[in-house]
């Protein structure tokens, strides 16, 4: 899965590149873009959700394979990369703007369906379904940290808690409360198709991980 492969994430780009001297302006700008990443990705997943490689196709449109290839030839070469677009921060590790994405598509459908008056969507139901989902997004960006920190370890067990949370949200659009009310069952099965995408994706990055975490035994035996 080399679109969110977990040993191209950091590098410790900040250590390469000496001190940062940016001000608040500076860093505003910069988030700034990679919110528009979230927006794009989210873009590119809904004209092509129709298809079933539609996580592949989206990241192939990220173009994150083209960017692991250009940065195979700025490390052979590293007089040709500039400074400016090499910072590295959490908002641009592809699993953390895929995951960022699929949960904003999630937000979205559920509080404007929550929000009118006629899907007379329960409270209770409305409330338990988006804190259920909220659990779920802030293990999944835990566990993108540790990811990011190298700490496949960590990453894993939260990325099970993830999934954990994640199957709790699931259980919740199936319960019989959400089985009385047409509106819901109208739009849950968008619904569970992304959290289906996001199950893949996070069990696509555990399995890296798994498979770094004995390489690393393996070279310490």
């Amino acid at each position: 899965m080399s679109d969110f492969d977990s040993d191209n994430l950091s590098e410790n780009e900040w250590e390469e590149n000496g001190d940062l001297a940016w001000n608040e302006f500076d860093w505003e700008v910069y988030l700034r873009e990679q919110d528009s990443a979230i927006h794009r990705y989210l873009g590119f997943y809904e004209s092509l959700k129709a298809s079933p490689e539609r996580i592949d196709e989206v990241a192939d449109k990220m173009g994150w394979d083209r960017a692991d290839a250009e940065e195979a030839e700025e490390r052979e070469s590293p007089e040709k990369v500039l400074f400016s677009d090499e910072i590295y921060t959490l908002q641009k590790n592809p699993v953390y703007i895929a995951t960022k994405a699929l949960f904003l598509s999630l937000r979205r459908t559920w509080e404007l369906a929550a929000l009118s008056p006629s899907n007379k969507i329960p409270t209770h139901l409305s409330v338990t379904l988006l804190s259920s989902l909220n659990r779920c997004e802030e293990q999944a960006v835990m566990a993108i940290h540790a990811l990011d920190f190298g700490d496949y370890a960590m990453a894993i067990c939260l990325f099970k808690r993830a999934l954990s949370a994640l199957n709790g949200s699931f259980a919740i659009m199936g319960s019989e409360e959400a089985d009385a009310v047409e509106s819901v069952c109208e739009l849950r099965g968008d619904m569970r198709v992304r959290l289906f995408d996001l199950r893949e994706i996070w069990l696509r990055v555990i399995s890296d991980c798994r498979e770094d975490t004995e390489r690393q035994t393996d070279d310490e035996a």
